[in-house]
Formats: C-alpha cells, structure tokens, sequence
C-alpha cells in the first residue's frame, strides 16, 4: 500500500514538471529572451588607428520592471534605471574585476583603469 501511494506521488510529480516545462517553453519561443538577460546583437570593432581600437556593441535585453539595458563587468546586463537616468555609470560595476572605474567629467561614460595602467574609455550614445 505503501509503495502505491508512493508511485502515485511520483508520477504526480513527474507530470507537474512536465507541465511546467510545456508552459515555460510556451512563453519563451524562439527569438526570446529571458527575463532579466541580454544578448548582443552586433559588434563591430576597429583598429585602423594606431595604439587605439574602436568598438561598437548593439545588445537586445528583456529587463525587469525598475531596470534597463546597461553594462556589468565588461558584457550587457540589466541594471537599476536610477543608475543610468543619473549617469552614475560605475555603479553598474562596467570594468573587469581588477580594474578601476571613474567617471568621464561630462558624464558621457567612463574608463576602466587596467593594473598594468592601460586605460579603456566607453562612451554612451542616446542617453
């Protein structure tokens, strides 16, 4: 009898999640992102210019309510809207872990200070 009961709890379960997984895939079809998570759509970069590379990121994110698109250690990422209707970009954590973030004096962007003193300036377009 005991073993019935269990089986039976089994099999119950076995079908929530299966259920569960039928109406998640339902909600995120192809071409969806989750919630919270961002991808990158295009990347174009470019070192014609001596000791200077130009990089040019477009991202798709499906944010939470109270977030936007922004930049978390070097790769898109949702973040507080607060940080960035304030331009107070080094909240966001943008530079790798190691380097060190200061602001643009124009709130444009910011730069990452590498150790070995190599600097990578960001610019915001459309803020």
């Amino acid at each position: 009898m005991q073993l019935l009961k269990a089986l039976w709890a089994l099999a119950g379960a076995a079908i929530c999640c299966f259920l569960l997984f039928l109406i998640h895939s339902q909600f995120l079809k192809e071409g969806q992102l989750a919630a919270g998570t961002c991808e990158v759509v295009t990347y174009d970069r470019d070192s014609s210019q001596p000791r200077r590379t130009i990089a040019r990121q477009t991202a798709r994110c499906a944010c939470k309510k109270g977030q936007i698109a922004g930049t978390t250690r070097a790769k898109p990422a949702c973040v507080d809207a607060r940080i960035i209707k304030t331009k107070q970009w080094c909240e966001m954590l943008p530079c790798l872990e190691g380097e060190g973030c200061e602001l643009l004096l124009n709130k444009s962007g910011w730069t990452c200070m590498q150790p070995g003193g190599r600097i990578k300036t960001t610019t915001t377009q459309g803020v």
